[in-house]
């Protein structure tokens, strides 16, 4: 696990990105919004670099399903995604992909013994999640979101909406860090590398994700297991390590 200043980051890669042929990356990028709402394109520039570095050949796919009314398109023009790739990469609408159910490897599953998810998790050498560092207020308790919450995006509207179409409310039943144990088991656990854009922190004062107060702190997290990155990040900035944390990490030591 490595905590680095913003300005000297250097992303280093899993193994598995090493001469891979398909290396998906997730970026938090779902609000019309920069960071630290969404990954600062520094970051995820860098990311794409150390990529592009590991694998000369490689086709290089960031995924991501966005939590507005604004397409993904859209998004990644206003924030200028399109001048990071390369020949070799490409943008995808996670919620265009073809799905297929992953099944719940948790000992106790909470709500869903399988989730919906793209068939391109399971077709890739290596996959990446980048997310940002943000808290916000949920049902009156503090929710960390970092790289295991910004696999939400990855989960199909069509199937886990409620009754907003253009959210996933029903991966808030019975709560967010209930749920977030379910996604780690069905495809957290698939993922390779973890990275964590805490150059700028997010502090919501309610439930939404895209509105809050930016505090610089000005560093990035990274290493191969999400937990351990989320933690990380949790212990540097002072907040309080999310229950959820515990709860996967226990449910994981007896598999």
């Amino acid at each position: 696990m490595q905590a680095d200043p913003t300005k000297s980051f250097i992303y280093q890669p899993p193994a598995s990105a090493h001469n891979a042929k398909h290396i998906l990356v997730k970026p938090n990028l779902g609000y019309p919004v920069g960071a630290p709402v969404t990954v600062s394109m520094g970051v995820l520039g860098k990311v794409l670099h150390a990529l592009r570095q590991a694998s000369p050949n490689a086709r290089i796919s960031i995924v991501e399903g966005v939590c507005s009314p604004v397409s993904l398109h859209d998004i990644a023009s206003k924030h200028g995604v399109y001048t990071l790739l390369d020949e070799g990469m490409e943008l995808l609408d996670a919620d265009t992909l073809p799905l297929i159910e992953y099944p719940n490897r948790s000992p106790d599953p909470v709500r869903f013994q399988t989730m919906w998810a793209p068939e391109l998790l399971q077709q890739v050498d290596c996959r990446i999640t980048l997310g940002t560092f943000k808290r916000t207020i949920l049902k009156d308790k503090p929710l960390i979101s970092a790289s295991l919450k910004n696999l939400y995006g990855l989960f199909p509207r069509s199937k886990y909406h409620s009754r907003s179409l253009k959210s996933r409310g029903q991966l808030h039943v019975p709560s967010v860090p209930k749920i977030l144990q379910d996604v780690y088991f069905c495809i957290g656990h698939l993922f390779n590398g973890a990275v964590v854009d805490a150059d700028l922190r997010m502090i919501s004062p309610d439930w939404k994700p895209d509105r809050g107060q930016t505090v610089k702190f000005g560093k990035i997290f990274s290493g191969i297991d999400m937990l351990a990155v989320d933690r990380a990040a949790c212990i540097a900035t002072g907040e309080t390590i999310p229950d959820y944390l515990d709860s996967i990490e226990k449910l994981r030591s007896i598999l």
